[in-house]
């Protein structure tokens, strides 16, 4: 039985960066899914697109989708 995560673990899985590209379009990379064969990656469009297909086999699905519509700090001074 496979597991799933929503939950991010720093100290498992590194933080998305800008170099992460999307393995369908090129877009950056805000989801990885880990699979017994290896990893992939997926702007958030396709994470939503082929999350139900490969939920069955993902080890894990780490999703930094959130990081889209968060709202940035100010810096008052």
């Amino acid at each position: 039985m496979s597991q799933i995560t929503s939950e991010v673990d720093e100290l498992d899985a590194p933080e998305l960066t800008a170099f992460d590209r999307c393995d369908s379009c090129g877009a950056q990379a805000y989801v990885r899914v880990t699979l017994a064969s290896g990893e992939l990656l997926f702007c958030a469009h396709h994470g939503a697109k082929f999350k139900d297909k490969l939920s069955a086999t993902a080890l894990e699905w780490h999703d930094e989708s959130a990081r889209l519509s968060a709202v940035p700090a100010t810096d008052e001074r």
